[in-house]
């Protein structure tokens, strides 16, 4: 058999790593590494391309290619930096594309990633938030197949059956409720950083956490979800379950339920996607039930954590209405983790935010292209800024 030829994107980040970790565990040979890209850390990106032998490590903080490819002389792999570096790369002959850029940045390499009989793991929720119509219509133009490779979705793509999707009456996503699950509001008012990157069951990067805080996360994944199955909102529900044991439930109008169970390790729904439509081994945890003893669930309380209705209330207006949403959330999330706002600032900086922009503009259903999903996305991101700079400014 020959060698599965993969690119990945975003490779020095949680799930490029994870990503990473399965292919050196597979059997030599059954991989071959084309592309490996980051964002800024050279020195990371490097060692793994010397580790790997891609073709070709793409950097896309321009201020980094001279170390990048310094750190990479003698070794016969190309260098190169910059946005449409990293989209060249993402457009190499590849079999599988890793698309796990985190936020907006990754939109632009992602499309690029789409093409005729090629599968791209989608770990990158934003291409979906932001401009999910137009993605998900390019794959089906091209031929491409789109794998999601966040647990849940994961999950439900697992449990959901092609044959009888007509049957399906909802899908649940599980949240384990983040770090802040049982904390009043006066309690994560006072929340610090480090309370809040302090996940309870998953190790993740820092927005993601941040996003799992706030439940900003889960309100994504609603979105993500609604356009990858082609489901309606309300058809997408959505549970807090503490353990992270399972990921995703789809129920059927018989009244059956499909649940996907395992234990709380990013390598499961990456090597689903890895290796399909095939399986292979992992290293991750095996469910002890007996040990485990019991599942919790509760609803999620929408008071304290008001992202989960902002992004349903969102995903009604459409692409403009959702892609601003993730705009103001990512300077929203910047800015706190730069220690300038408070933890409950960053939904208020949100909504402030899609107020602004929806009273200055009519905000498109559809985007027509992904020029016009770049420009709602700069204009949001510009408008949060100032939303954030007249909230510090009243405080000082």
């Amino acid at each position: 058999m020959s060698a599965r030829r993969i690119s990945i994107l975003g490779a020095t980040g949680s799930v490029g790593l994870a990503t990473l970790d399965l292919v050196g565990r597979a059997e030599p040979g059954r991989y071959e590494i084309v592309a490996l890209t980051a964002n800024s850390n050279a020195e990371a990106l490097a060692e793994l391309a010397r580790r790997y032998r891609p073709e070709i490590a793409v950097i896309a903080d321009p201020s980094k290619a001279a170390a990048l490819k310094d750190a990479l002389a003698g070794t016969g792999i190309a260098s190169a930096s910059g946005p449409e570096a990293l989209v060249e790369a993402a457009s190499r002959d590849a079999d599988w594309v890793m698309a796990a850029i985190v936020g907006a940045a990754g939109l632009a390499p992602t499309l690029a990633a789409l093409a005729p009989g090629r599968v791209v793991a989608l770990a990158n929720k934003e291409c979906l938030v932001c401009s999910g119509d137009l993605f998900m219509t390019r794959a089906r133009d091209v031929g491409a197949t789109v794998l999601p490779v966040d647990s849940e979705h994961n999950a439900l793509f697992q449990a959901l059956d092609d044959d009888h999707r007509g049957y399906v009456d909802s899908v649940t996503l599980t949240a384990s409720g983040g770090p802040f699950r049982t904390w009043s509001l006066d309690e994560m008012a006072r929340a610090t950083r480090k309370d809040a990157l302090a996940h309870p069951v998953w190790s993740m990067g820092a927005k993601i956490s941040i996003d799992s805080a706030t439940l900003m996360n889960k309100g994504l994944e609603v979105i993500e979800a609604c356009r990858l199955f082609d489901l309606r909102s309300e058809q997408v529900k959505v549970v807090v379950h503490p353990q992270s044991i399972i990921h995703g439930l789809v129920e059927y109008s018989d009244g059956s339920v499909l649940a996907q169970l395992g234990a709380p390790d990013m390598r499961i729904p990456i090597a689903s996607a890895l290796a399909w439509p095939e399986r292979m081994r992992t290293p991750a945890e095996r469910l002890d039930l007996a040990r485990i003893a019991k599942l919790d669930f509760e609803k999620p309380d929408e008071a304290r954590f008001p992202a989960l209705a902002l992004a349903r209330t969102a995903l009604m207006h459409g692409e403009g209405m959702t892609s601003a949403l993730n705009a103001a959330n990512e300077i929203a999330v910047e800015t706190f983790l730069n220690d300038h706002i408070g933890f409950l600032d960053m939904i208020a900086v949100v909504s402030d935010s899609l107020d602004e922009v929806d009273g200055a503009e009519t905000l498109p259903k559809r985007f027509a292209d992904i020029d016009e999903a770049i420009a709602t996305d700069l204009r949001t991101r510009d408008v949060a800024r100032g939303v954030v700079k007249r909230l510090t400014a009243k405080r000082a």
